[in-house]
């Protein structure tokens, strides 16, 4: 009896398994990972089987008991990598002139380039591995398109593809799902513009993107040589992302402005505010002893745990002059000012601290992933962007009034002070972002399970076709309709000039006759 019943529990547990697809994941590093990684853990508690594929030098992706963790050699050491990715990241606090920025960041893209494409041409020349990953008859794989590899390696193998992103620098992501994308309403990347724009921000909103082109060109066309030669036949990029039947974004219409969507496109913003655990012993006792005052969290992302000590100094100042428990994460040396009421530690849980009462405020670099954490849990927010679009959402939750945003470069301790205290004391800012909280809430759905569940649709059908617009099939002009206007045309001439011609005609014989007539009369009276 005992074994009949171990058996069935045995048969029971086994079974998911037997049900379950088979899952490849290419993520991309840092902050990226994060919210991947739960995506990968819920798909691994329904049943499926995940394999997480990366370079064997990562910064936080590690093997962990929910996925096989499958590495492949990368030419660098752990050393190099880590001054490769941290190295320019630094250069965030440093003050230039405009042009030898403008240099330094063209050398530091062209490095970060070449970091990643020699990744993926270990990953895509690595014949071995390449061949166990096609016997291994994968139903899908997840990654993420800013690192493109794994978009060029669904297609190669003619695997279905969900893509998990925040989005992509020159407007790529609207071609590869050939989105309308009107300059006249939809705000591009790096411009901080809303989507109510004055003339001149409409000038500035159509050309921005012409300037950034030279830059995705440094990014993106290594790749774009990569799939080219694998598959035998000049693609694009924009061709090689469009193989993809899902787009998992990273936003929702509460923190981004209203625009055009795909049928093919769902929006998970708040995806990592999800996992929300009780505080650990260490951090309840820093909250505990906050008192009625209460605590700020301070925290500039997974890939900034220091910055110069001039500045790491300013900063101090101002945090000593509030009267809330400060807890920053900062692994630089501990700055000679420090106040009693900040506590330096080397990593804390985040979204833990935000969602407890005591949370009065949030420093943040305005990540896609911090921002959100301040929404979901209704803290104001003091931000401070670094890069890339850390700048569009701190413009964004500024004029929606649920924080403030700072020059990090520029910002005295004065400055840091009083967004602090306008954040903390000000009901307003608590209001308004509260009411972004009620709204972002507000869906039948949390973002992990439509995540899960659209990750298992396109398993369960083989990818998405029904979900894919004609526009993919058309030619520039066919998609402007510029044969049908030019076609339309012609007709509208040809019956402009045949009526003219007619015209033209009927005068000649009627006034012609006419004239003729007279002419001959004259001549009789003569």
């Amino acid at each position: 009896m005992d074994t009949g019943l171990s058996g069935l529990l045995l048969l029971l547990c086994a079974l998911p398994w037997a049900e379950g697809g088979k899952v490849l994941v290419i993520p991309m590093e840092g902050s990226h990972w994060l919210s991947m990684r739960d995506v990968t853990k819920e798909l691994h508690a329904q049943g499926h089987q995940i394999v997480v594929l990366a370079p064997d030098v990562t910064l936080h992706i590690k093997g962990e008991d929910f996925f096989t963790f499958k590495t492949y050699a990368f030419p660098y050491t752990n050393e190099e990598y880590q001054e490769k990715v941290l190295g320019n990241i630094k250069k965030a606090f440093e003050t230039q002139d405009t042009v030898k920025l403008f240099f330094e960041s063209m050398e530091a893209l062209r490095n970060f380039s070449e970091l990643y494409t020699n990744s993926c041409v270990a990953l895509l020349y690595n014949k071995t591995l390449i061949q166990q990953l096609n016997s291994s008859s994968f139903d899908v794989i997840l990654t993420d398109p800013i690192f493109p590899c794994g978009a060029v390696l669904a297609k190669y193998l003619q695997i279905p593809a969900v893509f998990f992103l925040r989005s992509i620098p020159c407007g790529i992501d609207y071609e590869a799902t050939q989105c309308p994308n009107p300059s006249s309403y939809v705000p591009r990347l790096l411009t901080t513009l809303s989507d109510h724009m004055s003339f001149l921000q409409r000038v500035k909103n159509m050309l921005y993107p012409l300037t950034l082109k030279y830059i995705c060109h440094i990014s993106f066309s290594p790749y774009e040589r990569l799939a080219s030669e694998l598959l035998q036949r000049e693609v694009s990029l924009v061709e090689v992302l469009s193989h993809a039947s899902v787009w998992l974004f990273r936003g929702d219409f509460v923190l981004d402005y209203p625009r055009p969507i795909m049928p093919n496109m769902v929006f998970i913003g708040g995806i990592n505010c999800a996992n929300r655990k009780p505080l650990h012993q260490e951090f309840e006792a820093y909250v505990n002893a906050s008192g009625e005052h209460g605590i700020v969290v301070f925290s500039l992302g997974s890939m900034v745990s220091e910055i110069p000590e001039k500045k790491a100094m300013e900063i101090a100042e101002a945090l000593g002059r509030i009267p809330q428990t400060v807890l920053w994460r900062y692994t630089g040396p501990r700055p000679s000012n420090l106040a009693k009421n900040t506590i330096l530690v080397k990593w804390l849980p985040q979204n833990d601290l935000l969602g407890h009462p005591k949370a009065r405020a949030f420093i943040t670099h305005s990540g896609s992933h911090g921002i959100y954490e301040g929404i979901c849990n209704g803290v104001p927010m003091v931000m401070m962007p670094l890069f890339g679009d850390q700048m569009d959402n701190a413009k964004r939750m500024e004029t929606r009034g649920a924080g403030v945003s700072l020059n990090v470069l520029e910002m005295t301790a004065d400055d840091l002070e009083n967004a602090l205290k306008a954040v903390i004391n000000d009901k307003s800012y608590k209001e308004n972002i509260m009411r972004l909280s009620r709204l972002h809430k507000d869906r039948p759905i949390e973002p992990l399970d439509l995540a899960v569940f659209w990750v298992e649709y396109v398993m369960r059908n083989k990818g998405a076709p029904h979900l894919r617009p004609a526009a993919h099939d058309l030619t520039w002009y066919q998609y402007h309709s510029l044969d049908v206007i030019g076609f339309l045309l012609a007709i509208v001439l040809t019956v402009v000039f045949t009526v003219f011609k007619c015209c033209a005609y009927g005068c000649r014989k009627c006034f012609g006759k006419k004239g003729r007539v007279k002419k001959s009369h004259k001549s009789k009276t003569h």
